[in-house]
């Protein structure tokens, strides 16, 4: 597979609703070519917008950049959501069928390989402890879904981030309430989340993840105080899209050619 970064302008042009919204064209045109996780895709795309134009510092045409903060999608079966939001920013291609199906290894703007789910919390953690010990001011966001945090290693990492009081470090669990399986509540229940980070002691804000606005001024305040925070962004698996919203079903799926074009008069009001 070969994969280039495109050169572009260092600066992503304002609006990251917008932004959002050709990115969300972009998943779902991909998911009338083949299955993929779309509804994750559509679940995160929000969150991962709102990291890459407005919080996290990047330069979208060298994703090499020492001085970048890094992004670790944990979730990975949001890749093709991350991928669009790259593709968005200037770091890939436009075509992206060709990566797969979790964020893979050499990708333009893929910080680490996230193939089996619940082991980006620990990943980022040795980031975020590696930059510090360097000198770097450089930040890392860890976004996971929430059912993966059924991982044990997600807490044995907050445990480690809170020890090392990882305060160039951020968590955003994207809240959907769904995973593979079923509803997280009845595959295996987190709630009390907010309380059980805190009893981790981690910092924690919640808060609409597909409000943009809402996303970034909770991250960069949380990255204001000392110690590792985290965002619960409560948002809805499919969103965007009616007929896929808060249905497991879309998990993973393929669109027939009608479905997309009724989703794209749905994200586009076209």
């Amino acid at each position: 597979m070969s994969i280039r970064a495109v050169p572009v302008a260092e600066t992503i042009p304002a609006g990251t609703a917008a932004f959002a919204a050709r990115a969300r064209e972009r998943v779902l045109r991909l998911a009338a070519t083949k299955a993929l996780h779309v509804g994750p895709a559509l679940s995160v795309l929000d969150v991962l917008a709102a990291l890459q134009n407005e919080v996290l510092r990047s330069r979208p045409g060298h994703p090499e950049w020492a001085g970048r903060d890094r992004l670790v999608l944990s979730k990975g079966h949001g890749a093709y959501g991350l991928y669009a939001v790259l593709a968005e920013a200037g770091v890939l291609t436009a075509d992206l069928a060709g990566l797969p199906g979790h964020p893979g290894e050499g990708v333009p703007g893929v910080e680490a390989p996230t193939g089996a789910l619940g082991h980006g919390l620990s990943l980022g953690c040795g980031m975020a402890l590696g930059l510090r010990l360097r000198g770097l001011d450089s930040r890392v966001a860890v976004v996971t879904g929430d059912g993966e945090l059924d991982e044990g290693t997600n807490w044995e990492a907050a445990q480690f981030a809170a020890h090392h009081r990882l305060s160039n470090l951020l968590v955003v669990v994207d809240r959907n309430g769904l995973q593979q399986e079923g509803r997280t509540e009845q595959v295996l229940g987190l709630e009390p989340l907010a309380d059980k980070w805190r009893a981790f002691g981690w910092r924690v804000a919640e808060t609409d993840g597909h409000d943009h606005a809402a996303v970034r001024d909770a991250c960069l305040g949380l990255y204001e105080q000392p110690g590792p925070g985290v965002l619960i962004a409560k948002t809805v698996k499919g969103k965007g899209v009616s007929f896929m919203e808060d249905h497991v079903g879309w998990h993973m799926g393929q669109l027939t050619g009608k479905q997309l074009l009724a989703a794209l008069d749905e994200v586009t009001g076209r």
